[in-house]
C-alpha cells in the first residue's frame, strides 16, 4: 500500500471565488475554455516578483486573476500551489486548505502534489489547533460542572486538543463559556513499506508523518486500538527500568500504547532512525510529531497497520 497515492484528500468546499475557481478549473480541464497563456505567464511572472518583495497580498491578487482568466493554463497546478503558500504565509488556512484540496483533486499526478499534500497537513493542524471553526469542529457552551475532562470523553477528543484550540493555558473553564470541539473521528494506517503513518478525519486525509518501524518486519500488522497515552513514559525493559528523564529511554516524551502489549506509537531520543525499519516492533516518530499526534488522537482511536 503507497498512502500517498490512495489518500482521498476530500471534496473542497468554498463560496464565492472558490466556487468560481473549481467550475473554471473543470472547464479548462475539459477544453472548454480559451485563454491567453502569455498572459497568464505575465501574472505569475508578477506574482513571484512580489512574492520576492514579501508584497504577499499584490501576489494573491495577480494569482487569483490568472486561475480566474486562465484556468486551462499548463502551468496550473504550479499557479494552486503558490497561490497556497500565500495564502498560508498569510495566515489564511482556510483558504490555503482549500488550493492544496483543489489542486489534490484536479492533478493528483502533478509534480507538485507531494508537496501540497504536505502543505496540507501543516495546515489542516494550524486550523485544528486555531480558534477557527470549520465545518469539521462545533462548538459547546460551558454548563456548571463541566471540566475539560468530560467534555473532552463526551466528544471523543483529548484535552490537550481542547487546550490548544482554545488558547487555554490551564484546565480552568467557566459556565456560559464557548469553546471550539473537533466533531470529526481520527483514525491511524501505519504503512511499513513506506515508513509512514497517515492520520485521517472521517476518512479524509488530515496528516502523513515519516516514522520508523520494526526490523526485519516486527512491527506487527492489523487492526488495533489506542488502549493508553501516556506523557513522558517510563521504559521498563528487560531487567531494569528506566525513568523519563534518563538518556537511554528510548520511548521519546509520548507513548500511545495499543492493545497488544508491550506495542505503541512513541517518540524517540534518535531523530536520525526516523524513515528505517529498525526498531524492536514499535511505530517510532520524532518528539515534535508524537507530541502534536497525542495531542489530537484519543484513547480508542483505531490503528491499523499494513505491510
Amino acid at each position: 500500500m503507497r498512502i500517498q497515492r490512495q489518500v482521498l484528500v476530500g471534496a473542497a468546499v468554498g463560496v464565492g471565488f472558490f466556487v468560481g475557481m473549481g467550475v473554471l478549473l473543470w472547464a479548462g480541464s475539459q477544453g472548454l475554455l480559451g485563454g491567453s497563456h502569455g498572459t497568464a505567464k505575465r501574472l505569475m511572472v508578477v506574482a513571484e516578483q512580489a512574492m520576492r518583495r514579501g508584497q504577499l497580498p499584490e501576489a494573491q491578487a495577480k494569482l487569483e486573476e490568472l486561475i480566474s482568466t486562465s484556468p486551462d493554463a499548463p502551468w496550473i497546478d504550479k499557479t494552486l500551489f503558490t497561490l497556497g503558500q500565500v495564502y498560508e504565509q498569510q495566515q489564511l488556512f482556510n483558504e490555503a486548505q482549500i488550493m492544496y484540496r483543489l489542486l489534490l483533486e484536479r492533478f493528483p499526478s502533478s509534480s507538485w502534489a507531494a508537496q501540497a499534500q504536505t502543505r496540507l497537513g501543516t495546515v489542516n493542524v494550524a486550523l485544528l489547533f486555531s480558534p477557527t471553526i470549520t465545518a469539521s469542529d462545533t462548538s459547546y457552551e460551558v454548563t456548571p460542572g463541566d471540566t475539560l475532562g468530560r467534555i473532552a470523553a463526551a466528544y471523543g477528543t483529548t484535552v490537550e486538543l481542547v487546550k490548544r484550540a482554545n488558547g487555554l493555558s490551564s484546565d480552568v473553564i467557566r459556565p456560559k463559556q464557548m469553546l471550539k470541539l473537533p466533531k470529526g473521528h481520527f483514525n491511524i494506517v501505519v504503512d511499513k513499506s513506506q515508513n509512514q503513518l497517515l492520520l485521517s478525519q472521517d476518512n479524509t486525509f488530515f496528516k502523513v508523518y515519516s516514522v520508523a518501524t520494526g526490523e526485519n518486519g516486527s512491527t506487527p500488522t492489523g487492526a488495533f486500538t489506542v488502549t493508553s497515552r501516556i506523557v513522558n513514559p517510563t521504559w521498563y525493559k528487560q531487567g531494569a527500568v528506566v525513568p523519563p528523564d534518563s538518556p537511554e529511554n528510548i520511548l521519546g516524551t509520548r507513548w500511545l500504547g495499543l492493545d497488544k502489549p508491550g506495542y505503541g506509537i512513541h517518540g524517540s531520543v534518535d531523530p536520525t532512525s526516523i524513515g528505517q525499519q529498525v526498531t524492536a516492533g514499535c511505530v517510532r516518530m520524532t518528539n515534535a510529531d508524537v507530541e502534536e499526534l497525542f495531542a489530537i488522537v484519543p484513547a480508542g482511536t483505531q490503528v491499523t497497520i499494513v505491510d
